[in-house]
């Protein structure tokens, strides 16, 4: 791993579908940046209603509050400068009925959506939008959702544009079964990922982020439970970070680990 660069006066806007999205497949990089001294912009579409809890819930609390103090704790951890929820609702897996909620953000229009986006990433000054790839990394609704709300925001404010995925082929060997991604894409009944051909950027971190990323995703209790991430193991399935990018080098291509590669085409 490089020498972290100094970031102090840019900002990112990092766009995620449901709270725990944030820690999973970028942890590493938000903790990095935030420690060389990048603003960082969480924005996250849904509070991830249709998820249930693994553990009990106090009195009176929701689904959503619980996700959302849990996302909460999660940014504090990863250095997270703003944090922002567009209020729309989880639209569950692909054929889901509740994909056609009202509020269900596979349903709702994703040009006024990329505008709201646009605002805050203008309103911040920032450079780099980071957001799911087209194939919402595993084919779920509102990831590939999050793709065209990140896609057409980014173009709108002329940022650097990161789409995150996942190498499946590097998991596939390091990891096996070992990533939560693994069992998203069984449950969707979808392929995950891309090969590692594809992929133009990889980020890792020293143990003090990889433990920060760790601490993050178990932060999310109702939908992780530590032995599901074990400690032993841990840096094969979660050490790296993985974007293919679009547009000019933005401050992701600063922390290093570039894969020799052409950008997508915008």
């Amino acid at each position: 791993m490089t020498a972290s660069p100094d970031l102090r006066g840019h900002t990112v806007l990092v766009l995620h579908a449901h709270p725990d999205d944030e820690a999973i497949f970028t942890g590493i990089t938000l903790r990095r940046l935030a420690e060389a001294g990048a603003r960082t912009v969480l924005v996250v579409a849904t509070a991830g209603e249709l998820g249930s809890s693994r553990l009990p819930l106090r009195p009176g609390e929701t689904i959503p509050e619980r996700r959302v103090a849990e996302l909460e704790r999660a940014a504090e951890l990863l250095g997270v400068s703003r944090l922002v929820l567009l209020g729309k609702r989880d639209s569950g897996l692909p054929g889901w009925t509740a994909g056609e909620h009202a509020r269900a953000l596979a349903a709702a229009d994703p040009l006024q959506l990329a505008r709201h986006v646009a605002e805050i990433a203008d309103d911040e000054g920032a450079g780099t939008v980071v957001h799911d790839d087209e194939h919402g990394i595993y084919g779920h609704p509102d990831h590939r959702a999050v793709f065209r709300i990140g896609a057409t925001a980014a173009e709108m404010v002329q940022a650097s544009a990161y789409r995150m995925t996942v190498d499946r082929e590097h998991l596939h060997v390091t990891a096996r079964d070992g990533h939560l991604v693994h069992g998203a894409a069984r449950a969707a009944a979808v392929p995950f990922g891309r090969a590692t051909a594809e992929i133009g950027l990889a980020v890792s971190g020293s143990g003090e982020h990889l433990t920060a990323k760790r601490e993050a995703m178990i932060a999310h209790a109702s939908q992780i439970a530590p032995d599901e991430v074990p400690a032993a193991g841990f840096a094969a399935a979660y050490g790296y970070e993985w974007y293919r990018r679009s547009g000019k080098p933005g401050l992701l291509d600063a922390l290093g680990n570039v894969h020799l590669l052409a950008p997508v085409p915008a």
